[in-house]
């Protein structure tokens, strides 16, 4: 079972995983070494930015488990749920690839991106170093989630720029509209609005009606939770959003290419 961790905790919690995967992980290779591979391989990740060219722009997640649910799909088969996302219209994929609280694992978009070179990937993980960025880079990610609740501006602002030195994308993550003058400040092109509150965990479509007015028009903005229906992304797009984050809602049914179909109202 993914641990349920209570809400106060969650993202210092999950913060406190990430440095320890990034201590054990540096253990076996070093910044250096990825770096060196990174420079070796010339790697290109495509930009993001160009995946929202579709009427409905969905980033359909790959998403086995989360702190809140517990287990969501677990015994899923990560290429067969890429293969139906990409087959239902979607304009890219989120791969979550945090291992304790959400069951993922690297090699589910090293898996993807060989199966489906094509397609935009954004590493869904909780990025703290910069040597999770060359990692990213190296198992096909063409864009990281970087939070700026976990992060603090200082830090969010290094990570970004580290993302930019080396081509790949930023969707940044912002709660409030404090965060979200933080995103600004920094330059982010990528804006996702959670509508989850990470006090109690409770979701509200009203962050993302609240804040879009806030966030520039060249900016793409991207609605994430909550989005349970056609009516929603409708709503929101009709306000601004240009892009939009679903997993839950995708993954829970057990047949995520048609749910994503009639989220996207194909059916």
């Amino acid at each position: 079972m993914s641990p349920v961790v209570p809400a106060e905790n969650i993202l210092h919690k999950i913060g406190e995983t990430a440095r320890k995967r990034v201590i054990e992980a540096k253990a076996v290779r070093s910044l250096a070494m990825l770096q060196d591979e990174w420079r070796s391989l010339k790697l290109k990740p495509k930009d993001f930015a160009k995946a929202f060219q579709h009427e409905w722009n969905v980033i359909a997640e790959v998403k086995k488990a989360s702190p809140s649910q517990g287990d969501i799909a677990a015994d899923i088969d990560h290429l067969l749920v890429a293969q139906e996302y990409i087959r239902a219209g979607a304009a890219a994929l989120s791969v979550l690839t945090e291992p304790l609280f959400f069951k993922g694992k690297i090699e589910y978009l090293k898996d993807i991106r060989h199966a489906f070179k094509g397609a935009y990937l954004l590493q869904k993980d909780f990025v703290v170093d910069v040597y999770q960025i060359y990692e990213a880079a190296l198992i096909g990610a063409d864009s990281i989630l970087l939070i700026v609740a976990m992060l603090g501006e200082k830090e969010t602002q290094i990570l970004f720029d580290a993302a930019m030195q080396i081509g790949i994308s930023v969707l940044m993550e912002v709660h409030d509209r404090e965060e979200l003058e933080i995103a600004k400040r920094i330059g982010a092109r990528i804006i996702g609005v959670n509508n989850r509150n990470l006090k109690d965990m409770s979701i509200s479509l009203d962050t993302s009606r609240d804040l879009i007015e806030h966030i520039p028009s060249d900016v793409i903005a991207v609605a994430e939770s909550g989005l349970k229906s056609h009516a929603d992304l409708q709503e929101l797009k009709a306000l601004g959003y240009r892009a939009f984050l679903v997993g839950t809602q995708l993954m829970s049914g057990g047949e995520p290419g048609k749910a994503l179909k009639e989220l996207i109202g194909h059916v």
